[in-house]
């Protein structure tokens, strides 16, 4: 499956980059469990924050940042088959998944609940 870890980016942070930081090193770990049980895990920052800073965004929450970050998870649910959900509250992340939910997605609340992927096997 392809999974979309969600948790808190901005939530709680006071948008300090330290902690801006630790939040999604904190979609990383919970991302790297998926990928050995055999799953592709994705997370909306690692493909927006690249593009939120060429597109000029000078702070957290400016209009180049607002342009990017919510829309390219959004866009990204949409290919999809599960959300995994982390971490504290986070109205985006409540967001991604209630949109899942709405397009019966599978939604995960701790890597140990995700399947590991059965090995394929010719018959």
């Amino acid at each position: 499956m392809m999974i979309l870890v969600a948790g808190p980016h901005r939530s709680g942070t006071g948008d300090d980059p330290a902690k801006l930081a630790a939040n999604v090193a904190a979609m990383h770990e919970a991302a790297l469990p998926l990928f050995r049980a055999g799953h592709v895990p994705v997370t909306g920052e690692d493909l927006a924050l690249p593009l939120v800073a060429l597109a000029g965004s000078t702070r957290v929450g400016d209009e180049a940042f607002d342009e990017i970050f919510h829309p390219i998870a959004e866009r990204l649910l949409a290919y999809c088959d599960a959300v995994l959900r982390i971490g504290g509250p986070s109205a985006g992340a409540d967001e991604m998944v209630a949109q899942a939910a709405a397009a019966g997605k599978i939604i995960f609340h701790s890597p140990a609940e995700v399947p590991p992927v059965q090995p394929f096997s010719a018959a």
